[in-house]
């Protein structure tokens, strides 16, 4: 008969043991693919912002090697990130593609000036810092005119802008509710052996003794969980690349590793306090509270 109890005791704590670990990797895998949200909608941010180009169009009958020298300049900005010469036959070349005809044996000459199309770095895509950049460029000698879409680049951040902030906003719930849910997933776990607790107390044990199994067990459980979450993420993010392959330009290692690194050790972390505040908590009730 006590082997049989002693059996059942151990199978209901694998059981418990292995529903923690469940609810820990669900919850953990949930913040862990809204972290992995925020960070590519900041990135796909930074993306387009800087692929809206200023547009400097040269004056005509500028030397070739003046239009280099020039776009070298403007490639050592510190705003600069990169810059595309379109020259006036390219630019020609393309209208009649658009047109469908040749307009330059129409009028007799090609109208159009050689351009340079600037993009800016991401912090510096924003209408005051555009306007300043433009003011400066249009001061140069070989410059005739400088365009960029002011409306286009106000309406994309404040789009932008209010998307952050809805996820920051929804990311924070989430954690709130991440810590809530773990918390009372262990604390249940916890509450199962409540009479254990007390019956060590009862023979003298320490509360650091009895602590010490719980947080151990509770650091392995959040480890594992974490683990398994990132095993999980890492999987939807290689799926959603062989589907989207162009999602590849947002993704960053070295952050995705951060994101995926903070989901383990928050797992051990949140696991570790709840124990911790669980056992306390039972420690401190009498004898007449624990049924």
């Amino acid at each position: 008969m006590q082997r049989f109890e002693e059996k059942y005791n151990r199978k209901r704590y694998r059981t418990s043991y292995g529903t923690t670990v469940i609810s820990i990797t669900l919850v953990l895998f949930m913040l862990g693919l809204l972290a992995l949200i925020v960070f590519h909608a900041n990135k796909l941010s930074e993306y387009v912002r800087e692929n809206i180009g200023v547009s400097v169009m040269l004056k005509d009958k500028i030397d070739d090697q003046d239009i280099l020298t020039f776009k070298s300049k403007l490639d050592s900005l510190p705003a600069v990130k990169s810059t595309k010469l379109i020259t006036s036959e390219d630019a020609a070349k393309k209208l009649q593609d658009d047109l469908g005809e040749d307009f330059v044996d129409f009028l007799g000459y090609n109208p159009l000036p050689a351009t340079i199309v600037v993009y800016l770095h991401a912090p510096y895509t924003v209408e005051d810092s555009i306007s300043v950049i433009s003011a400066g460029i249009l001061n140069e000698d070989f410059v005739k005119d400088v365009d960029f879409q002011g409306s286009l680049v106000g309406l994309v951040n404040r789009n932008l802008s209010k998307v952050r902030m809805v996820l920051l906003g929804f990311s924070a719930i989430l954690l709130i509710i991440s810590i809530l849910l773990i918390y009372n997933t262990i604390r249940l776990a916890v509450y199962a052996r409540r009479l254990l607790i007390k019956s060590m107390l009862l023979v003298g044990a320490t509360q650091a003794f009895i602590r010490k199994p719980f947080i151990i067990s509770g650091i392995l459980q959040g480890l594992i969980g974490g683990a398994i979450a990132v095993v999980f993420l890492a999987g939807i993010l290689y799926f959603a690349q062989y589907k989207i392959p162009e999602i590849a330009v947002l993704h960053d290692i070295r952050f995705i590793t951060i994101i995926f690194v903070s989901v383990v050790l928050f797992g051990a972390l949140i696991t570790w306090l709840s124990n911790y505040l669980a056992v306390k908590k039972y420690i401190k009730f009498n004898s007449d509270a624990l049924y």
